[in-house]
């Protein structure tokens, strides 16, 4: 039989491993090391029992292999070579220790597994009768929960730490410095033309330095390609230093750099929240658009229009995107400033389970994983606010569709076009007269013709059940007098619904 190819490495789940020294503290396991290296430096991500002669083929990487010695050929001494060549195939498929359950097949380890073991440099670990296979892959699941949630625990704590500094009078040196205390590392940020701007942490060698910088100019944008072309994050371990580079969302060339000795599970999604943090901080810093902002502001609330504070904020003509997060029924402010990030632009509002993005219109809008996204129409600022509700009930549209992007169509209708505004809305108010006090009732038969009738897609549009939707249709119907399954009479209402 062909030797399968060797795996070119473990592939382990996005979950903390459990030391191996962990696992023997457990009293109530009773389980003893015979064999092999320290077990405070073995990792363990999960447990699996096989009986075969050959488990290779069975194993992913990273288990604790339990095994009774069924395998074992009974009646005859398998001598050395049959132990060396099954802890070989163990140690090949990245197994990382051996559990050998004691009785009924074995009254003790075989002494050639115990000498196996140790010249492969695999931890062997005698299982008690009393303890069962089950009981210890139990035990390896609970030290998992316990890990992962002092995991989530730590990235928490390390969001709010990250969050308070960015509103310190010095953000972006708060920042790194939390960020490095929090990776137990050094926290680099460059400029546009590579410049090293400010760091935080123990200083590295110049090995590092350097490396870490080239690093930086794998993610730059360099101005004269699409930013596409470019990865989000590089890696690399250079020195013993697990070495991370992440360019900042802003588009403007700036990268954030980290050097740490170890990378743990949640420190990428750590090191993420401080990218995003410091896309709007640097973003602010480059542009003055936050003294922009705040002129705007304060301009509005003493009594200008929109129009008059646009220019302060970059632009004539804007679009409005509405966003929402897929799976999720709520929006926290870190990830719509994420969102805000990704569309380059700072001007966010949280309203409920949606965020709305007002982004300048020579900005492309393109989709954004994670998120389902509705774009309005160019629209100077006197039309924002119907800018917002095209932005709506695109998103409306495209949740019920699944699309993770719909744009609201600029080009008019031909009946739109033929007809005098002054005449299509008299005709307009006249036709859903009856409805006038039932904005509900509007929306709900706005979207159920714009979905050609369909319930359940009209349901997940309007967050409404199926049956809301069947009634609110039939109210429609009695009070327009209207029977809404001709085409003719769809026609004319969608026409109406359309006028502005």
């Amino acid at each position: 039989m062909p030797e399968p190819t060797v795996p070119p490495g473990p592939s382990t789940p996005p979950t903390p491993p459990v030391s191996l020294a962990a696992l023997l503290a457990r009293d109530d396991l009773g389980l003893r090391r015979l064999a092999g290296p320290s077990p405070a430096g073995v990792a363990v991500h999960w447990a699996h029992t096989s009986e075969m002669a050959d488990p290779y083929p069975y194993l992913l990487g990273g288990e604790l292999l339990l095994t009774a010695g069924v395998h074992v050929p009974r009646g005859t001494d398998p001598g050395p070579a049959y132990f060396d060549a099954y802890v070989g195939r163990i140690v090949a498929a990245g197994g990382a220790a051996l559990g050998f359950g004691v009785a009924p097949v074995h009254d003790t380890v075989p002494r050639a597994l115990v000498a196996a073991c140790d010249a492969h440099g695999l931890p062997l670990v005698e299982v008690p009768p009393r303890t069962t296979f089950s009981g210890v892959a139990r035990a390896v699941w609970q030290l998992m929960a316990q890990a992962r949630l002092a995991e989530l625990r730590r990235v928490t704590e390390a969001q709010q730490s990250l969050a308070s500094a960015a509103a310190r009078p010095d953000p972006v040196p708060s920042v790194l410095q939390q960020l490095a205390r929090r990776l137990g590392g050094r926290a680099v940020l460059y400029g546009p033309e590579g410049t090293r701007l400010a760091d935080a942490g123990p200083e590295t060698g110049e090995e590092v330095r350097t490396a870490l910088a080239k690093l930086a100019e794998v993610v730059r944008p360099s101005g004269q390609e699409p930013s596409d072309t470019r990865p989000s994050s590089a890696s690399d371990t250079v020195a013993g230093m697990r070495l991370v580079a992440h360019a900042l969302g802003n588009g403007e060339g700036f990268v954030l750099g980290t050097a740490a000795p170890q990378r743990d599970a949640g420190d990428h999604t750590i090191a993420s929240v401080a990218a995003v943090l410091l896309s709007l901080l640097t973003d602010e810093r480059h542009s003055g658009s936050g003294a922009g902002r705040s002129f705007a502001l304060v301009r509005l609330l003493l009594g200008a229009t929109p129009t008059e504070v646009a220019p302060l904020l970059g632009g004539d003509r804007w679009r409005v995107v509405h966003g929402r997060p897929e799976g999720r029924t709520a929006t926290d402010p870190v990830s719509a400033s994420a969102l805000g990030a990704a569309l380059g632009s700072s001007l966010v509002d949280v309203a409920g389970e949606r965020v709305r993005v007002l982004v300048p219109d020579g900005r492309a809008v393109e989709r954004v994983a994670g998120w389902t996204l509705g774009v309005s129409a160019a629209a100077a600022p006197r039309d924002w606010p119907a800018a917002d509700t095209q932005a709506a009930r695109a998103l409306a549209r495209a949740r019920a569709t699944r699309a993770p992007l719909l744009r609201h169509g600029d080009r008019p209708t031909a009946l739109t076009d033929l007809v005098p505004p002054a005449e299509a809305d008299a005709h307009a108010r006249a036709l859903l007269a009856p409805m006038e006090r039932s904005p509900a009732l509007v929306e709900t038969l706005r979207t159920w013709l714009s979905l050609h009738g369909s319930w359940d897609r009209t349901a997940v549009a309007l967050d409404v059940h199926r049956n809301t939707v069947r009634q609110r249709i039939a109210r429609c119907a009695a009070l327009l007098d209207r029977d809404l399954d001709d085409p003719d009479v769809r026609m004319e209402l969608w026409f109406a619904l359309r006028t502005p």
